[in-house]
């Protein structure tokens, strides 16, 4: 037994130098293997090196692109198409005064003659605005106005009817209609009447101009009219059919609102002609005034004839 237990120990002791071997080569392993990682070591391994520099070129290459590479040119904003007017000096052949403005319903820019500032009475221009200013308060007080009233609001602007003209303007304060005009189209040349009448209230053709802006965004006579007002002055007809638009071809004049004034004057001796009108990216003014002889046609084809000097050529 105890020659057997002897046996048992040697076979112990005879494996510890195997072991011992073993455990060597693999600290022997781990050494070699961190002498190739070790920089400057000279078992480094050349292609880790190789791999680090090649990734840190790629890198410094590619900051480089992004540093050279030219910034992208914004895009250019799209140019307006010209109005259909030239902003020039007239020196037309036409006795007594006359005044013009044309605004630029895109960019708000007005261009117009020297004395475009100069006021005179507006006769039944304002019947636009009267129009305007009852549709809109009629919506605001959350009214409807009654087929009747609409056919006399058509009879007004188609027709330019003084009678029904004078019950709509009653009905909307008189003067402090005006006054609301000029507030809420913000005017800077008119005034009311000294009568309070609305034949006489006094009016620029810059501040007409505006007022035709007025209507065409819908401030004159709010969101739920400005469609019905601007389709109305469309379709003025008769006597009252001159001026602006009719410079402008046949199919084109189908497409311009208008309203327009006239008026003997015998306490000055005047006649006063005034034009409104209302194009898909403009508005315009123009009014004219001279001695009463002359008679109405004469201002009538004038306010043709100022604005066909303003045109352009066409393209």
């Amino acid at each position: 037994m105890a020659g057997s237990r002897r046996g048992r120990r040697r076979g112990r002791h005879d494996n510890q130098p195997v072991k011992l071997v073993a455990v060597a080569a693999i600290l022997i392993g781990l050494v070699l293997v961190s002498l190739r990682l070790l920089p400057g070591s000279p078992l480094e391994s050349t292609a880790a090196s190789r791999w680090g520099d090649s990734s840190s070129a790629a890198r410094s290459d590619s900051a480089a692109d992004r540093h050279d590479r030219p910034t992208p040119a914004p895009s250019p904003t799209p140019s307006l198409t010209p109005l259909p007017f030239a902003d020039r000096d007239l020196d037309l052949d036409i006795r007594g005064w006359y005044a013009w403005s044309v605004l630029d319903r895109r960019t708000g820019k007005i261009i117009g003659s020297d004395n475009m500032g100069e006021t005179s009475t507006t006769a039944s221009l304002i019947k636009s605005w009267i129009v305007a200013d009852y549709l809109r308060r009629a919506a605001e007080a959350g009214q409807t106005p009654s087929d009747a009233k609409l056919a006399d609001a058509t009879k007004i602007i188609r027709d330019s009817d003084n009678t029904r003209a004078e019950q709509f303007y009653n009905g909307v304060g008189r003067s402090a209609s005006i006054k609301r005009l000029i507030s809420t189209c913000k005017l800077t040349d008119s005034s009311v009447a000294a009568d309070g009448g609305w034949s006489r209230t006094n009016l620029s053709p810059r501040d007409a101009a505006r007022l035709g802006n007025c209507i065409a965004d819908g401030r004159a006579a709010g969101p739920t009219w400005t469609k019905w007002l601007i389709n109305e002055m469309k379709l003025v007809r008769g006597s009252g059919d001159f001026g602006i638009r009719k410079a402008f071809p046949a199919a084109e004049q189908k497409k311009i609102a208008i309203k327009n004034g006239w008026i003997d004057r015998t306490r000055e001796q005047e006649m006063h002609i005034n034009c409104l009108a209302i194009g898909s990216t403009w508005t315009m003014g123009v009014m004219v005034r001279y001695p009463i002889n002359l008679g109405y046609d004469y201002g009538m084809k004038n306010c043709q004839k100022i604005t066909e000097a303003l045109l352009q050529p066409a393209t």
